[in-house]
């Protein structure tokens, strides 16, 4: 004869655990029984156990994320690359850079979304991709005038290895 379970399937591993938990009580398992066969602690045991008594073995079912529903759609959200490939060119940027400043304007104006740009950056983040910011150079930099300073007065500027038989401080 099959067994009958009371409750529909299980989202997950961790909802069947609690579940069987609550079966196991059922039938008469001690908690520390109940902890060694589900491989947990008895402290989890017995706070899966004080819930289903307070509000019903309804109470072990898997519970929504706490905070508010994300505000990009999964289907919006998997069309950011795509338009991001485009490069910040195709939106009126200057530069081939993307910053959260410029990601959180495209999202407000393609999608109607607006984030904050910390936000922005721990969205991108959890996709893969790294935080970019421009270098900020003034506009009259001579590279040449850099490049000959470097080669012609820093070497003199910098300090050379003290040579062998010198006198020592310590």
């Amino acid at each position: 004869m099959a067994r009958q379970r009371r409750f529909p399937t299980p989202h997950d591993w961790r909802e069947g655990r609690r579940l069987r938990a609550w079966e196991l009580t059922q039938q008469g398992w001690t908690q520390s029984a109940i902890a060694a066969a589900l491989g947990v602690t008895q402290g989890a045991v017995s706070q899966w156990l004080k819930r289903a008594r307070t509000a019903g073995p309804a109470a072990l079912r898997r519970r929504p994320a706490p905070g508010a529903p994300p505000k990009l759609a999964p289907a919006q959200r998997a069309q950011v690359p795509a338009l991001l490939a485009r490069g910040p060119a195709a939106f009126g940027f200057r530069g081939d850079v993307w910053t959260a400043p410029r990601i959180a304007a495209v999202l407000a104006t393609h999608f109607g979304v607006r984030y904050h740009p910390a936000h922005v950056s721990r969205l991108m983040r959890a996709r893969g991709w790294s935080p970019q910011r421009p270098l900020q150079r003034a506009t009259q930099r001579d590279e040449a005038a850099i490049r000959r300073w470097y080669a012609e007065r820093w070497p003199a500027l910098k300090k050379g290895l003290p040579t062998k038989g010198a006198p020592s401080s310590g």
